[in-house]
C-alpha cells in the first residue's frame, strides 16, 4: 500500500460500492462537461423456462451511442440465434433512444465474424491482448 499524506491507494476487489461510486463520479464529470445526461443502462438475458440464465447482453447507452460491454450465449443453446436476438433488440432499444451509432470490443478468439456478418467494422486492433491474440475495436452506424 502506497501511501502519500493523507491518503492511500487501496486494492479491494469486493468495494461494489466504491466502484459504483467511481462510475456515478465519472458519469456526472462527463455530464458537466458535455450536458448530456442521458445515460441507458442495457441488461438483455436470455432465460430458460425454469429462470436460469442462458446469455445475455450488458451495454451502456450514452451520447449518442450504445456500447456493447459483454455478450455471452451458454454453448447448451449457442448457434440457435440467441446472440443475433440479443444484438436486435439492444440495437433496436438503441434506436428508440435516438442512437446514432454502436460500438463494442471482442478478441480474435471471440466473435469477430459474427460481428462483422452485422455490419460492424473494426476500426482498431490492439497486438498480443492477450499474448498470441488480438482485441479488436468494432463500430456500427445505426
Amino acid at each position: 500500500m502506497n501511501e502519500t499524506g493523507e491518503h492511500q491507494i487501496v486494492f479491494d476487489q469486493t468495494s461494489v460500492a466504491d466502484a459504483q461510486l467511481v462510475r456515478d463520479r465519472l458519469a456526472l464529470f462527463n455530464v458537466s462537461v458535455t450536458g448530456l445526461s442521458a445515460y441507458y443502462p442495457v441488461n438483455l438475458f436470455v432465460k430458460s423456462s425454469r429462470g436460469e440464465t442462458m446469455g445475455g447482453l450488458l451495454g451502456e447507452i450514452w451520447g449518442g451511442w450504445l456500447h456493447i460491454a459483454h455478450l455471452w450465449v451458454d454453448e447448451a443453446v449457442r448457434g440457435r440465434g440467441w446472440a443475433s436476438r440479443l444484438m436486435d433488440q439492444a440495437e433496436a432499444y438503441a434506436v428508440e433512444r435516438h442512437c446514432h451509432a454502436v460500438s463494442l470490443d471482442t478478441h480474435s478468439f471471440q466473435a469477430r465474424p459474427f460481428y462483422q456478418k452485422r455490419g460492424y467494422e473494426v476500426f482498431a486492433e490492439l497486438d498480443d491482448y492477450p499474448k498470441g491474440h488480438k482485441k479488436f475495436f468494432l463500430k456500427k452506424k445505426l
